[in-house]
């Protein structure tokens, strides 16, 4: 048995460990909010007190009720004032966040846009016609706004955590495809080491993956069920045009696939077995059996 003077001593360092972890813990933020402080550029008084009151109201109905927060120590006017006088530098900002990020690990980066509905914003500078998931009934999935294209970095492998490094303007020169490929690139330089990063279906297509196969990253991407893809072209006969594509490969065509490389098989708690089967170019052209 365990005696008393045991438990007792082993209570107190349980204390102690917990509380130098939480010591450490908050010595780390003062550090980080000092940094973000530091590189905040102009109003960065006004913008520093906004950012808290950002983050400790639960809901915003409209802009200037953030002033009210018991954080922001300033009048409401000094809102206006902070974001047109302050331009925080994106890049500095996302290096930061990253030295706070676990070195030891692979990273998981996931990449998607989101529109910002203003139909009734008529003077807003540089509207754009975006796509909306869910538009009102009887109407297209069409909205008229700004789109924005967001990096996160995934912590954790269940939930629904995601960390911001990038959150910029699609603007109406540019694309959804262009931006998170110059997103991708700028993060993927000031990462320790090369993550996986995690695309939805409008990104699994030919524009994404040339402006990004030079970026070390590795990216899994969703395709439509109806995509269509085509091999290397064989060599040239010397007779008519030379070809261009090689044998198609529909997704919801099992008889134009081809042999896979390579098949893997599990045992997955929730979805029962699983299997996995990957292709790559130069697969022959699957046997007649």
């Amino acid at each position: 048995m365990v005696s008393y003077v045991e438990q007792t001593t082993f209570w107190s360092m349980l204390r102690k460990e917990r509380f130098f972890s939480l010591t450490m813990t908050l010595d780390q933020l003062k550090q980080f909010r000092s940094g973000v402080y530091t590189i905040l550029g102009n109003g960065k008084d006004a913008l520093f007190d906004l950012m808290d009151a950002v983050l400790v109201t639960r809901s915003v109905y409209s802009f200037v009720e953030l002033s009210l927060s018991p954080v922001f120590r300033r009048r409401w006017s000094s809102i206006y004032e902070a974001l047109e006088d302050s331009n925080p530098p994106r890049e500095e900002l996302m290096q930061l966040y990253i030295k706070q990020l676990p070195q030891t690990e692979q990273l998981v980066l996931a990449g998607d846009h989101t529109a910002w509905p203003r139909l009734e914003a008529v003077t807003l500078k540089e509207r754009t016609y975006e796509h909306q998931t869910q538009p009102m009934s009887g109407t297209k999935p069409v909205t008229l706004g700004q789109g924005y294209s967001t990096i996160s970095i995934i912590p954790e492998t269940k939930g629904s955590w995601a960390l911001p490094l990038l959150h910029e303007r699609i603007t109406s020169f540019s694309n959804p495809i262009e931006k998170a490929a110059s997103q991708l690139r700028l993060v993927c330089q000031h990462l320790p080491t090369r993550p996986m990063t995690l695309w939805d279906a409008e990104y699994g297509c030919a524009s994404f993956v040339k402006q990004t196969v030079d970026i070390a990253a590795d990216k899994l991407m969703r395709s439509r069920s109806n995509r269509v893809l085509y091999g290397a072209p064989p060599p040239y006969t010397g007779i008519g045009r030379p070809r261009v594509h090689g044998d198609k490969f529909k997704f919801n065509d099992p008889t134009t696939w081809c042999n896979p490389n390579q098949i893997l098989e599990v045992n997955d708690p929730k979805m029962g077995r699983l299997r996995q089967r990957l292709w790559w170019n130069g697969t022959k052209k699957r046997e007649n059996r």
